[in-house]
């Protein structure tokens, strides 16, 4: 089983949740954290990373030999990643999207492909905990992002950390998963994210619940919003001073707060329990 978290937005508390239900799984679960861009759930699982993978990804590469300086290369690339200048071929990595239109449309077969490595895959040696890492300065990480699924093919059930937002990271991220956590917070941004994030998944067909996370109980606005949408609300973590200053430490709420790693649980086994019925 895959448990997709995700949000909105960033800072809403999804490697709060993702972790929490991989520390409060009764078996062997994984966790897997697909913030590429900025991966912290080791800060709170510190795992013993041993393993450690380059990402490449193929960019074209011209033979000068065999290019007339057509232009059709260039034409081709919807992405404006080659451009063509009298007796120049220029190729702009950072925004080339691999697909391999260029080498098809030319005429002399004068390009071909050369690996780049954009980001590394990191993993302890039981591949329990695994984290990708995009090198800074790259536009897109969506190849680590398929890298690390492939890890999640071994039938061990996955938590997986997604991306914050809704763009196409985060579709990579929870695509094959077999159900959707959204975390979101009782006010009315949290509740324009949260909205965002159940198109998304809506739009995927997919099975969804919702966490609101730093719940005071004062403000019904998600509440409302999850009955009119018929969605159902796993769980509500109130906001504690407590806690943030112990998540400042690198330290989750289930690892000092036994009801709360009780009720994580629970929802754990109530997420499992809904899919083997569906």
């Amino acid at each position: 089983m895959k448990i997709a978290v995700l949000s909105g937005k960033g800072g809403t508390g999804k490697t709060t949740v993702s972790a929490s239900l991989a520390c409060s799984s009764d078996g062997e679960c994984r966790y897997m954290d697909c913030d590429i861009e900025e991966p912290n759930g080791a800060i709170f699982l510190k795992p013993l990373i041993s393993v450690v993978r380059n990402v490449t990804v193929p960019i074209p590469e011209i033979d000068i030999s065999l290019c007339d300086f057509c232009g059709k290369c260039a034409v081709a690339c919807q992405f404006n990643a080659i451009a063509v200048v009298k007796d120049k071929v220029i190729v702009f990595p950072e925004i080339c999207h691999h697909c391999g239109a260029c080498m098809l449309a030319c005429p002399n077969r004068a390009i071909f492909e050369k690996q780049r490595c954009i980001g590394i895959i990191e993993a302890d040696n039981t591949f329990l905990f695994v984290q990708g890492k995009l090198n800074i300065g790259e536009p897109a990480g969506l190849a680590i992002l398929k890298e690390m699924k492939k890890i999640a093919e071994d039938g061990t059930d996955t938590i997986i950390d997604c991306p914050p937002g809704s763009s196409c990271t985060v579709v990579e991220a929870i695509g094959g998963c077999d159900y959707c956590v959204l975390v979101t917070q009782p006010d009315p941004f949290g509740l324009h994210d949260l909205k965002i994030a159940v198109s998304l998944v809506r739009k995927m067909g997919m099975d969804l619940g919702v966490v609101i996370n730093k719940a005071e109980g004062k403000d019904g606005i998600i509440h409302k919003y999850c009955k009119k949408e018929n969605i159902d609300i796993l769980l509500e973590i109130p906001f504690s001073r407590n806690n943030a200053e112990k998540y400042s430490e690198g330290i989750l709420p289930v690892q000092f707060d036994p009801l709360l790693k009780k009720q994580f649980s629970e929802m754990y086994k109530k997420i499992f329990a809904r899919r083997s019925k569906s």
